[in-house]
């Protein structure tokens, strides 16, 4: 069989949905039967370091489409011209890896798979524009239909796409994210005095990891900081956007310079001893598809706090506490429930741990592949 990916995330996109689609790629090679052919479909080369993480092989190799150049070409290409070149190569089944399927692959007889990670559009317009919206919807509405099944990554992201897209729960298959168990391992003492020397990490500390942007909703963090002991700060990681301007200076209006530090363009692998010499995580999303950071946390034997109305109590299971995402005095009583020496803070971090091995290096390829495999009889 010759499948087909959409791997315009895979050489693009540093996180998220990139690190889905390059962890899932890999793996399938491992356990697709042999004969297999996986096809990676991209409109240019991307990024070098990004695509260099997924093992080209007899079984695996990508095919780029430098002829379509210009943004606006490509995109077309994405969106409809693909089609064309799967039927060239043979692909009998394509996975759509970000939510998306080109127009018209029904039409060319084509099996499809599509992994929606989240409808943060359809649940919160009001972080996008008209144009985006109504761009965004319309390409989910085609794909629903256009797509023979669909892996939700979370629960929460099934009952909207049956919610928001009219989808059977038969045509739906929750498949977790995989997790491995790179933050489980301690950090030495020479590595976490580097990285604490390095970025002059606050002596206490909790900290956030995620994009700085208004859906994440920081502020609430550093809202409750106000509530907090005044020797604790707030590490917040992340990729920024103009929101994150929008927070500093918020932050500096109100006295917290002092007290709230903004990392950016951290390397990963600084990020386990950043989360190992923290007191506590604080997750303040209010809509995701998975909530990654939440299980690095744990991983890192700490306590979360995270919000209610996504998936996020999915992630975090009944050890993480969660509060409503505009409550700042609840956020601020957690958080104090889970700095050192509070009642039942080592109780919750076994907990979670224990919760959290659901997803630790589980085989999501084996489970994407049984998809394949009932798909294609």
């Amino acid at each position: 069989m010759t499948i087909g990916y959409d791997a315009k995330s895979i050489v693009n996109d540093v996180a998220g949905i990139g690190n889905y689609a390059r962890t899932l790629v890999n793996d399938m090679q491992q356990v697709v039967p042999p004969g297999t052919t996986l096809y990676l479909y991209a409109p240019d080369r991307g990024n070098d370091a990004l695509r260099r993480q997924v093992t080209e092989s007899q079984s695996a190799r990508y095919v780029y489409h430098g002829g379509y150049n210009g943004r606006l070409a490509q995109a077309l290409w994405h969106m409809r011209g693909i089609v064309k070149d799967l039927v060239r190569d043979g692909v009998k089944l394509y996975h759509g890896l970000s939510g998306e399927l080109p127009a018209g692959i029904k039409e060319a007889g084509i099996k499809t798979v599509v992994t929606i990670h989240d409808l943060v559009f359809m649940r919160h317009p009001e972080y996008y524009n008209w144009i985006e919206r109504k761009v965004m919807a319309w390409k989910f509405r085609k794909t629903c239909q256009e797509a023979d099944h669909i892996i939700a990554t979370s629960e929460c992201t099934k009952r909207d796409v049956m919610l928001y897209g009219g989808v059977t729960p038969e045509k739906i298959d929750v498949i977790y994210q995989s997790c491995g168990s790179y933050y489980k391992l301690p950090e030495s003492e020479k590595k976490m005095h580097e990285v604490h020397t390095d970025y002059m990490l606050p002596e206490r500390y909790i900290v956030s990891v995620g994009t700085i942007e208004e859906r994440k909703n920081a502020i609430l963090a550093v809202k409750a900081l106000r509530l907090l002991p005044d020797d604790l700060s707030l590490v917040i990681v992340g990729k920024p956007t103009p929101y994150a301007e929008k927070l500093k200076r918020y932050v500096a209006a109100n006295g917290l310079k002092r007290r709230v530090m903004f990392l950016h363009n951290v390397p990963a692998d600084d990020m386990p001893a950043i989360y190992q010499m923290a007191e506590a995580c604080v997750y303040p999303s209010r809509y995701e598809g998975f909530g990654l950071p939440v299980i690095e946390a744990i991983q890192s034997r700490l306590p979360v706090v995270a919000c209610t109305g996504s998936c996020l109590e999915e992630a975090g299971g009944n050890a993480t506490l969660y509060v409503d995402p505009d409550d700042v005095y609840a956020m601020a009583h957690a958080i104090k429930l889970t700095l050192k020496g509070a009642p039942g803070r080592d109780e919750r971090i076994a907990e979670g741990l224990q919760y959290i091995s659901r997803f630790e290096n589980n085989n999501v390829a084996q489970s994407v592949l049984n998809v394949y495999e009932e798909l294609m009889k």
